[in-house]
């Protein structure tokens, strides 16, 4: 039975993987950063089938332990710091985490054991003031944000690490993918959670940020299959995952809106508090290499994740409300 290691385990991605992994019979072991309140929603319905345990990013020894520990055959590191915004407010943060903290898990892989197989999460943020459309493996880095720019260090680091100590490390380049489990504090959610919200009469308005900036949304339960599918091939790449479609953010406000019948004009209100201070204005990505070299393809559209997403948020709403009620 193999076994997987992933890093952010609690957040999105990491949710989708550790069910991904499961379903192909692999022991999966979790890493969490010890906290005085335990986040552990997404993966509640996993408790009882991973094995979770206590290590940070920012402490090598904990990571050389860890690994040692629960010995795995594949590493997944998904954590960082990943919301761009904060990245402007806790720069130094967000490189410590974000980028030094991809060389953490590879020393301790290095370490350890050098036959284990690493996949770094990668980010179309690296691309930033975009070079060419659409954006392939061969686009030139430009990125935006201390959080690109950590990125870009942990692109790099993992290539690095491939061709100096022959490990197995592949970078996966993922454009922006959305679900329900998606953070309140990214743009996708905050309109679906708000979208529910004022369907359901206990919101009045949407305040948002620059509605032309173009993003290549997917479905994070396709994406979590490229990452795999990565470190099952029989030498370490790097891979773009994307749809290769571009959509903007007003295009994913009119189609949440109209998912439950109200217009969109009504309630959106432009707030220039929302603005980055260098703003990235398109994101397309072209996979024809994941699609050709590994299989991989898109199975759901973006007006099928938006609906996804709305509906889920009035499920959820919903049920607060009743338990609001009922209390």
């Amino acid at each position: 039975m193999p076994s997987a290691l992933i890093t952010g385990v609690t957040g999105q991605d990491g949710a989708y993987l550790a069910e991904w992994l499961l379903e192909q019979g692999y022991t999966v072991h979790g890493m969490v950063r010890r906290a005085s309140t335990e986040n552990f929603e997404r993966i509640n319905h996993l408790r009882d089938r991973i094995a979770l345990h206590q290590a940070d990013l920012l402490d090598q020894l904990s990571l050389v332990r860890l690994v040692e520990a629960t010995q795995p055959d594949e590493v997944y590191n998904l954590a960082a710091q990943s919301f761009v915004p904060t990245s402007f407010d806790q720069p130094l943060l967000t490189g410590d985490f974000t980028a030094l903290g991809v060389t953490r898990v590879l020393e301790a892989i290095r370490t350890v054991n050098r036959k284990i197989r690493f996949y770094q999460a990668s980010s179309s943020e690296m691309f930033g003031k975009v070079q060419e459309e659409p954006q392939t493996e061969k686009t030139s880095f430009w990125p935006r944000s201390p959080y690109g720019v950590a990125k870009v260090y942990g692109y790099w680091i993992t290539v690095n690490y491939r061709e100096s100590y022959d490990i197995f490390a592949a970078n996966g380049i993922l454009f922006n993918h959305e679900s329900p489990r998606r953070g309140k504090e990214f743009v996708t959610r905050k309109i679906t959670d708000a979208v529910a919200r004022i369907k359901l009469g206990v919101q009045q308005q949407l305040r948002l940020g620059n509605l032309a900036a173009k993003r290549d949304w997917g479905f994070a339960g396709d994406y979590v299959r490229a990452m795999w599918l990565m470190l099952q091939h029989h030498e370490p790449d790097d891979y773009v995952v994307a749809t290769n479609e571009d959509h903007t953010v007003q295009e994913f406000v009119e189609l949440a809106f109209e998912h439950v019948d109200l217009d969109w004009q009504k309630y959106v209100v432009v707030d220039p508090a929302f603005y980055r201070p260098a703003e990235v204005h398109t994101l397309r990505g072209d996979a024809t290499k994941a699609r050709e070299v590994l299989g991989w393809q898109v199975e759901v559209s973006f007006p099928e994740l938006v609906r996804m997403m709305v509906d889920a948020d009035l499920k959820s709403i919903e049920r607060e409300l009743r338990n609001q009620r009922d209390a």
